[in-house]
This record gives structure tokens, sequence and C-alpha cells, in this order.
């Protein structure tokens, strides 16, 4: 499902012959480490009530690169750097993004694997 994200991704650029939508794939980078970071490369904090300032922290830079994938092609929209395709076909990889995130999420929580 990674991949296919990441297909999406490039798709968007070189049907439209333009590179700006690659923006949200730093995003994309960005995501994942407050969990590296203040996790310990776990998911199990980001649905927990308890925790410090750090933990605090994680979670809000989790939420605002999560919200920066979605902002980023609908402002380069905004300002006529990308087609409205292209904002599409990145709206529908970040939304594949999410589902892949979910499912190993799930997959982690579950003690069976």
């Amino acid at each position: 499902m990674f991949s296919a994200s990441f297909l999406l991704q490039i798709l968007a650029c070189v049907l439209y012959s333009n590179w700006w939508p690659m923006l949200s794939a730093l995003m994309y980078v960005l995501v994942p480490m407050p969990c590296l970071f203040f996790g310990g490369g776990s998911t199990h904090f980001l649905t927990s009530r308890d925790g410090g300032g750090w933990i605090s922290a994680a979670k809000f830079l989790t939420g605002a690169s999560a919200v920066g994938s979605i902002a980023i092609p609908a402002i380069l929209r905004h300002a006529e750097l990308i087609q409205t395709g292209a904002m599409c076909i990145e709206f529908v990889s970040f939304f594949i993004l999410v589902c892949t995130v979910l499912c190993f999420h799930r997959a982690s929580l579950e003690d069976d694997w």
C-alpha cells in the first residue's frame, strides 16, 4: 500500500509535468519522526491519554505533519502552481498512506503477530 501511495505521488508530478506536488512527500518523511524520537519507535503513545510534555509534543508534531500533508497540495492548487487533477491524486495518495499507517498500527497492537 505504501508503494502505491508513493507511485501516485510520482504520477501526480509526471502526468502534469510539474514537480511541485513532490513537496508534500517531505511531509511523508516528517510524519513518523515524532514517533521515532519521542515515542521510542512505537505508535502506542498516540492513542494513550497519559504522558508528559514530550509525549504531548510528539502528538502535536505528528498531527501538524499530517495536516501539512493535506494542506500543501491545497495551497499549491490555490496558488495555481499545480492543476486540480494533481491535487486530487495527491489526496488519494495521502488517503492510501493513512490507511497503510492505520493497518500497521492495528497490527502492532495485536499480540498474535
